[in-house]
């Protein structure tokens, strides 16, 4: 058999990892051949191709980023995208495709399984972790880890100056890395798309740390929205699959603080420093994990589906099941952070 490797969407730690457990194990244990399609579902279209085995899969375990590069190519927005990919899995003799990426890039995947009969199984990435069906994505303890370490950070040079700090993390519509970073780093306020925010509550709030001789941290999500208003975007142009570019409110909100309390008020927006960087341990192990199982599905031929963590088990669900919905912050999660605030 010979199996076809794509990343797609976001880069995120711990793609490699995958990589090279599926290829370890497919070559050692099945005798399966290997190709990497370059730049997710773009190589697929294209026929653009790297090979992949033991030798190129060798010391990527501690590598960020993904050694097939990754892109937000829509094949179903490019012309005779579906054919393109179904002569590419025949002209380099694929017998199967493991998809790598969120719910885009396994949204495809879905797609050309059910519609097409493309045999592929998919592996849930996102440093956002709000694909459900699985406990915890890969990349997300990363880009916790590295949020967290920036808040700590941050907390003395507010002290330093008695200046409000904005930190605006990543996560698009779920607001997971902000609530965990934002618990871990001892923020004052910490802000999630769920759940709409008040900006006079969010100034009594800072107001209420100075009062207390305490420079305030506000971690906000960059999809964070205010209670009387809309969304704030820098750049309200789509992606090839409808999405736009988050990021905006923090800097938005710090010129409300300011505003409204007196009080300098500066922003950091972490940004693509949270996708980058060698993955945590967790993330190894976890994407080891994935990769192992991914796998095992397609030597036993049990394509449309996807694996996913939940408990401590490695177990498989279908694809389109996995991608219908996001996992978002449940409300009691979120009240819990609140006895820290203000």
């Amino acid at each position: 058999m010979k199996v076809g490797v794509l990343t797609g969407g976001g880069d995120c730690p711990g793609l490699n990892a995958v990589i090279r457990a599926a290829v370890r194990k497919g070559v050692q244990e099945y005798a399966y051949d290997f190709i990497g399609f370059k730049d997710g579902w773009r190589g697929a279209v294209e026929g653009d191709t790297v090979p992949l085995g033991i030798r190129e899969v060798r010391g990527i375990l501690p590598r960020g980023g993904t050694i097939l590069g990754s892109s937000r190519t829509n094949p179903f927005k490019v012309e005779h995208g579906v054919r393109r990919i179904k002569e590419s899995l025949t002209k380099y003799e694929v017998d199967a495709l493991i998809a790598i990426g969120g719910e885009d890039t396994l949204g495809v995947a879905a797609r050309l399984y059910e519609e097409y009969g493309i045999p592929c199984v998919g592996v849930p990435k996102t440093i956002d972790n709000d694909l459900s069906a699985t406990d915890y994505t890969f990349g997300f303890d990363t880009a916790v880890g590295i949020a967290t370490e920036a808040i700590d950070r941050l907390h003395t040079t507010a002290e330093s100056h008695m200046r409000v700090l904005v930190v605006e993390v990543m996560g698009r519509h779920a607001g997971w890395i902000a609530l965990h970073s934002g618990l871990a780093g001892g923020a004052n306020v910490i802000l999630i798309p769920e759940q709409r925010f008040d900006v006079d509550q969010v100034c009594a709030w800072v107001t209420s740390r100075f009062k207390a001789s305490y420079a305030p941290i506000v971690v906000i999500a960059e999809g964070a929205m205010p209670q009387d208003g809309e969304m704030v975007l820098k750049d309200a142009t789509k992606d090839s699959f409808g999405h736009v570019r988050l990021s905006g409110v923090g800097e938005w909100l710090a010129l409300e603080i300011e505003k409204r309390t007196g009080k300098e008020a500066r922003t950091t927006v972490l940004g693509h420093v949270q996708r980058g960087g060698t993955p945590s341990a967790f993330d190894r192990w976890l994407a080891t994990r994935f990769g192992l199982h991914a796998i095992d599905a397609v030597r036993e031929r049990d394509f449309g589906k996807m694996v996913a963590l939940q408990g401590t088990d490695i177990v498989r669900v279908p694809i389109a099941e996995a991608t219908a919905k996001l996992k978002t912050v449940d409300p009691a999660l979120y009240a819990e952070a609140g006895v820290f605030f203000g």
